[in-house]
């Protein structure tokens, strides 16, 4: 069903000083910036291998990021997966009984078309599928 992790997503509150640490400290390089109004977030994708570690800083802090935030402090907030087709891949994930919190796709990053998995049905994981854009 998956082909391959796409990214790490990882809450932040201080997206510059994120950076630092990724790019400085890690020698990960930035390959992405953009605001994701949908979602609430500016969002910063550094590259590890064929895939990323996604930085995600609230626009405000009534967003899903901005409430993970308060509740649990910066760090790990998703995994996600990418998928040839999202819709085939949810309606397989909901026939095996999984919780969406997305019954249709959204836009991610990237024009992006992304879907989450409740983590109470994922073993406690936010888990995010993607299908890329043409080109991407």
């Amino acid at each position: 069903m998956f082909a391959q992790i796409d990214h790490v997503g990882v809450a932040v509150d201080d997206l510059e000083a994120a950076i630092a640490l990724h790019e400085g400290t890690y020698g990960m390089a930035l390959a992405h910036r953009e605001v994701v109004e949908e979602q609430g977030v500016e969002a910063v994708l550094l590259d590890v291998g064929p895939s990323h570690v996604e930085l995600l800083r609230p626009l405000q802090p009534d967003t899903a990021v901005g409430r993970f935030l308060a509740s649990r402090g910066p760090g790990l907030h998703h995994v996600a997966y990418r998928v040839a087709d999202i819709e085939s891949a949810l309606a397989d994930l909901r026939d095996r009984g999984l919780r969406l919190i997305d019954e249709t796709p959204r836009v991610g990053i990237r024009d992006s078309r992304v879907a989450f998995v409740h983590p109470q049905s994922a073993g406690g994981v936010l888990t995010e599928i993607v299908q890329p854009a043409e080109g991407h």
